[in-house]
């Protein structure tokens, strides 16, 4: 519970001050198991902190709202409102000095130094793993390698950020902890630095844990999306899933699939193929991750400027059985769901050596599409027939509050212009102070 958010919102309703803080002060030994004194003098501060710090004015206390909330527009679910709002994202940052940069909507950034390229990305912990410590910092460690390594990088050090909620066990640090050093040391890739801190430091009660991992890499090969061209074709690799699999089978009823998920099948495929005379002919790399194959197949075909055209007939053959029989059972499609595989992007003529080079590693690939020229678009042939295949608004909904979530959605376009709004506003701002700061060296 956000207790200063509570307080802000009761003030804005015009409630009577004496009957929020009774209330907040309810909430709290509720939920804190504290004295009602004790509760009672939190609660007075929280409102008196509320007070002073209501109503400022200016650039560095104000924003532009969108009138769009995060929950509605998607943001964070993959589909399309949160690629939309990635892109404005890119808009605010602008064009860089980056060899990839956050405007290619790829899975990492690369800049150049010292002759090599130098790679980074950062990936946030599933949020419904809060109380399963061990398996989120897992799979967002073994996430954040694979994008580094789809991006031809040899990882070379992680990073790690943590937050737990006021009422939090200490012991979730350590745990999720062990789970990000459980792959770092199975991969050899050292966790090097962080951060451990509250969430909304006293503010927030409860005991929620967030995080992510980020990891650095060095490459000589870029596979960036925007490499892919036509006359390529697609393989793919077997996937078992990871956070959103997991959090599928545990929130479903199915928690005997989590297994499935503690797999190096992704990451030890990658280091093969680094290690292969292929490696330098493969054009771009990525993980079926973002909204499932229909993001990531969007999204590369939006980067690249291809047609993209998936073939249905052999990918259903590499989603592991288990996680394949729990998706169908809950009727998810995993088409549009993170599934954690490798998707190779390489001319016709080496498709067979890639195949063999990853077979090696124990690790299956087929071909499931190819690159068209044409009008940037992904379409899924089923039966001989090609059919739309864009992303949905939010990515296929895998736990019950997701499938409830995704019963109620507000006119999109009249999202977007909020949204738009908000973003150019905040380049505004940005050019603003930038000014400013340049008139004052």
């Amino acid at each position: 519970m956000d207790v200063e958010e509570y307080a802000r919102r009761g003030l804005f309703e015009g409630r009577n001050e004496s009957a929020l803080k009774e209330s907040l002060a309810d909430h709290i030994v509720r939920i804190k198991g504290c004295n009602p004194s004790y509760a009672a003098a939190f609660a007075q501060a929280v409102i008196e902190e509320v007070k002073n710090s209501g109503g400022l004015t200016g650039d560095f206390f104000e924003y532009e709202p969108a009138g769009v909330c995060m929950g509605e527009f998607g943001v964070g679910s993959r589909g399309k409102g949160d690629f939309f709002a990635h892109r404005q994202i890119a808009s605010i940052i602008g064009k860089t000095s980056a060899s990839v940069g956050v405007d290619e909507m790829d899975d990492a950034g690369v800049v150049k130094a010292g002759g090599q390229y130098i790679v980074c990305t950062v990936d946030g912990m599933h949020s419904r793993l809060s109380d399963f410590p061990f398996l989120a910092g897992f799979h967002v460690t073994r996430a954040t390698l694979r994008d580094a390594y789809v991006m031809g990088a040899k990882p070379v050090m992680l990073f790690s950020d943590i937050h737990v909620a006021d009422d939090g066990d200490v012991a979730k640090i350590f745990d999720y902890t062990a789970g990000i050093t459980t792959v770092g040391e199975a991969m050899d890739v050292p966790l090097v630095s962080g951060s451990t801190l509250r969430i909304g430091g006293d503010m927030v009660l409860g005991n929620r844990l967030t995080g992510c991992v980020g990891a650095v890499g060095v490459a000589e090969h870029i596979t960036a999306r925007k490499s892919t061209r036509p006359g390529d074709v697609l393989l793919m690799t077997e996937g078992a899933g990871g956070g959103t699999i997991a959090t599928a089978a545990i929130y479903s009823g199915f928690p005997e699939v989590v297994e499935q998920t503690i797999n190096l099948n992704f990451l030890v495929a990658c280091e093969t193929l680094l290690k292969n005379p292929v490696f330098p002919r493969i054009h771009a790399m990525t993980d079926v991750t973002n909204g499932g194959l229909r993001g990531d197949a969007f999204e590369m075909a939006e980067t690249a400027g291809c047609r993209i055209v998936i073939d249905e007939t052999e990918i259903g053959s590499l989603v592991q059985s288990q996680v394949k029989e729990m998706l169908e059972k809950l009727q998810i499609d995993y088409l549009g769901v993170s599934l954690d595989s490798l998707l190779v992007v390489a001319p016709q003529e080496m498709a067979d050596d890639i195949i063999r080079a990853v077979g090696s590693a124990g690790v299956t690939m087929k071909q499931i599409g190819h690159v068209e020229a044409g009008k940037p678009e992904a379409v899924l042939r089923r039966d001989g027939r090609d059919h739309d295949f864009s992303p949905r608004f939010r990515e296929s909904a895998y736990t019950p509050v997701k499938k409830v979530a995704d019963t109620e959605v507000r006119d999109f376009e009249e999202m977007k212009e909020g949204v738009v709004r908000a973003s150019e506003a905040a380049i505004r701002k940005k050019e603003r102070v930038l000014a400013k700061l340049k008139g004052t060296k």
